[in-house]
């Protein structure tokens, strides 16, 4: 595959993150904190003023106890009325454009530190930022793109994210078949079907062969907030009675504080004070006393952590601890057997999906030579299962679950402007 100019994807992750370059027509992806090619989508504010952490450095800035403010699943703003709000860190305001663009520009520079001066760019988007609302889906994508352009890309241009998939799994095919892409990403669950083969490799123009794309907000996020709210807020008081036990705790604290880019929220404003203004009526006050302990020292994030810790290790064990004496003074647990009873609905969501993009291809699901999944949140028992239930009959594939977006979009970066 000539190149006439030098090219990149990005792959703008709610978890992580991934860049990628051409070399003698192949792709690979840029170490981006260290030696590691995958950087986690966090930025951490220090109070003070000083620049701000990115990826793993945010992350370990917030749990060593640095004054400041974390902030992670930064893209699922992007879908949000967040995007165009600001938010107080220390003496300081911010947009939330801008904090996307501080990490967008961390990403620039480690690009230019491999490959510097590169101007042409495919972005990859999931293939709905936002639910049944192609108004909002068309602003995000701007808002995105006006980043971009910000960190000087001067030539962008977007792919789904499952194509870009497709496109890396193609790499490696030696034979025409059609292949379903399940990427069940942080904040969304994306689904395409393409057929793929050798000679695709080396086309220009694929739009023949792209059948179909559907994509749902939901996703490994989505994943972590159920199970938080199932086995950490109730120590919280979620579910526990106030004004003489007449009433249930407010939701919406619980609810934020086991929503990754809504954690921040709870520590501004008055939700400190009002939580102390109602442990006076609540019939466990010192249930209360755990969830102001929360508040004051800021420890949303690190409860979020060891959510997340749990779901994952419920992917290799069937019961896990969830670590939280440091936080809140005691520690809960989970099983695989609970865990896959509270995330019924959002994986009923990715089975109700498949079938979806299966229509509008026009094909059936024994017509699908192979089913390849990535994504973090595809290693998950539950997301599996449901796959196969779809297409019992059908080889399932996995590349890299955190890098087959972002090397698949450096190949379509070339096809566009190599």
């Amino acid at each position: 595959m000539a190149q006439t100019v030098q090219v990149c994807g990005i792959d703008f992750g709610t978890s992580n993150s991934t860049v990628s370059v051409l070399e003698n027509g192949a792709s690979r992806l840029i170490p981006l904190e260290g030696s590691a090619p995958t950087i986690p989508s966090a930025v951490f504010w220090d109070s003070d003023g000083a620049p701000p952490e990115f990826g793993r450095a945010a992350i370990a800035a917030y749990t060593e106890g640095w004054d400041g403010r974390l902030m992670r699943g930064l893209k699922s703003t992007l879908g949000s009325s967040l995007i165009h709000e600001k938010t107080r860190v220390g003496s300081r305001t911010l947009a939330f454009t801008d904090i996307v663009s501080a990490f967008f520009g961390h990403l620039r520079d480690r690009l230019d530190a491999v490959q510097p001066g590169i101007r042409h760019a495919v972005l990859g988007r999931p293939v709905h930022f936002v639910d049944d609302d192609a108004e909002g889906d068309d602003a995000a994508q701007d808002v995105l793109h006006a980043i971009a352009r910000d960190n000087g890309f001067e030539h962008v241009a977007f792919q789904f994210e499952p194509i870009a998939a497709a496109l890396h799994y193609e790499s490696s095919v030696e034979a025409e078949e059609l292949v379903l892409i399940v990427d069940i990403g942080g904040g969304t669950s994306d689904f395409s079907i393409l057929r793929v083969s050798p000679a695709g490799r080396v086309a220009r123009n694929r739009d023949g062969d792209i059948l179909a794309s559907h994509g749902i907000r939901v996703g490994g996020t989505d994943f972590d907030r159920l199970l938080s709210l199932a086995q950490v807020m109730p120590a919280l008081g979620l579910g526990s009675l106030i004004n003489k036990g007449k009433n249930p705790m407010p939701l919406h604290y619980y609810h934020d504080l086991a929503t990754w880019h809504r954690i921040n929220t709870l520590y501004a404003g008055r939700a400190l004070g009002d939580v102390k203004q109602i442990r006076f009526d609540a019939d466990a006050p010192e249930v209360l006393d755990r969830l102001i302990r929360v508040l004051e020292e800021r420890s949303g994030h690190s409860i979020a952590m060891a959510v997340e810790v749990a779901k994952i290790e419920l992917s290799e064990t069937l019961a896990t601890p969830i670590w939280l004496t440091e936080f809140i003074g005691l520690d809960t647990g989970a099983t695989r057997g609970m865990f896959e009873v509270v995330v019924q609905k959002p994986v009923a969501r990715i089975a109700e999906a498949i079938g979806v993009v299966l229509a509008q291809a026009g094909v059936n699901a024994d017509q699908i030579g192979t089913v390849f999944m990535t994504g973090g949140s595809s290693s998950l028992p539950v997301v599996q299962a449901a796959v196969r239930a779809c297409l019992p009959a059908v080889r399932m594939a996995a590349g890299d679950l955190l890098g087959s977006v972002g090397t698949g979009l450096a190949l379509d970066a070339a096809r566009r402007f190599g």
